[in-house]
């Protein structure tokens, strides 16, 4: 679960770390009236989305007078903000944060992530801070730091002294960093974040560090032991058959392909994207219904794949195991016939009960193509979707 800038750093003031004064706005009179109350020379008016790269696409303004922040917040609030990490179709801006101005004298970038590869905590640092990292490793990697953090033993004061001298900071300034590098990490690991990214973290012309802009992501599996961090959920950000796929208890992640696929099993989902891809065509979704799915929720699958308006085919691929495949043969009839499917439709099954299942499908009246290996699914799918076209 992503949460937004304001609400990353009212956790970080908890944890004792840098941030400015600000206030969430929803109009452009409560922008106005935070401008007023902040009292600096300055302050910035920022959109409130999951995105990075709000600035260059016009997100983030800097406002010299409260009339300034009042008509920064009309032309953002209610404009639909296109990044690279929103996608061509952007995200509605619903409410801004309005924050005090600080004198910048260097930026640097900081974060801290889960990296299960090497079963550790990366922290990852560079002194090219504002600007997008994934670039700087691409054209300028002698300019990332990564440094793996043993969780049991935590972040290590050599650690941050480390950090301290790559980024080119003198004695007394790296002590300082110590203190905002422990209590990110300190929050990182009691809030349960598989992400915490500061970009960037000023050091100002009086020589202090400032968090000026934060993002954080939350490990869903450990939302249960976090009720303060669940009610940070902004549903608007959501998807909404996203939000629906998790009240039915699917796992279920929308795409911009055509080709809707519904699987058990996260790997086999995945191979099953793959192996779409690899025929020519995209998917419009990750869909994994589990291990223990009923005749009910494969149907309630169905809805959310066609609710999608880019779908031009379905591929459903099962392997019974738990799960028979005549129970799910029996659904995907089911689901069909009461959704009237009106597009192609190939199902490969395997596994327990698979020739019951093939029966059921064959015996269904319906234009069902059945298939026996991924590679003729995906054939079957893809040779559909192109002589539709």
């Amino acid at each position: 679960m992503n949460l937004h800038e304001y609400q990353s750093k009212m956790l970080m003031a908890k944890y004792g770390l840098p941030v400015l004064k600000g206030k969430i706005c929803y109009t452009p009179k409560e922008a106005q009236a935070a401008a007023d109350a902040l009292g600096t020379a300055v302050c910035v008016v920022k959109a409130q989305v999951h995105a990075g790269g709000r600035g260059k696409a016009g997100g983030v303004k800097l406002a010299k007078s409260s009339d300034e922040a009042k008509a920064y917040a009309e032309k953002i609030l209610g404009m639909t903000l296109i990044t690279p990490q929103t996608g061509k179709h952007g995200k509605l801006v619903r409410k801004v944060y309005v924050e005090a101005g600080c004198d910048i004298a260097k930026e640097f970038y900081v974060s801290m992530l889960v990296d299960r590869a090497n079963a550790c905590i990366s922290m990852v640092i560079s002194a090219e801070g504002g600007m997008e990292i994934e670039e700087v490793a691409a054209n300028h990697p002698e300019k990332v730091l990564s440094i793996n953090i043993n969780p049991k033993v935590g972040l290590q004061a050599f650690e941050c002294t480390r950090a301290g001298f790559f980024l080119g900071l003198d004695t007394e300034t790296i002590k300082k960093l110590h203190k905002v590098l422990s209590g990110c990490y300190q929050m990182f690991m009691a809030k349960d974040l598989s992400l915490l990214e500061i970009n960037p973290l000023v050091l100002t012309k009086q020589g202090e560090f400032i968090i000026l802009d934060a993002k954080c992501a939350v490990d869903n599996n450990a939302l249960f032991r976090h009720a303060d961090l669940r009610e940070m959920h902004d549903y608007d950000e959501d998807d909404e058959r996203e939000l629906k796929a998790t009240r039915l208890g699917l796992s279920y992640v929308a795409l911009d392909g055509n080709i809707g696929c519904m699987v058990n099993g996260a790997g086999l989902a995945m191979a099953t994207l793959d192996i779409i891809k690899s025929y020519g065509e995209t998917p419009s979704n990750f869909l994994d219904v589990g291990g223990g799915a009923t005749k009910e929720r494969v149907t309630e699958a169905f809805k959310i794949i066609l609710s999608d308006s880019k779908v031009q085919a379905i591929l459903v691929n099962i392997f019974g195991g738990i799960m028979k495949c005549d129970v799910i043969a029996t659904g995907v009839v089911e689901a069909a016939k009461e959704l009237g499917v009106k597009v192609p439709l190939v199902v490969r099954l395997q596994g327990t009960n698979v020739d019951l299942g093939k029966k059921i499908l064959a015996e269904s009246g319906l234009k069902i193509t059945s298939a026996s290996t991924m590679d003729e699914a995906a054939e079957a799918v893809s040779k559909a979707v192109k002589a539709n076209r």
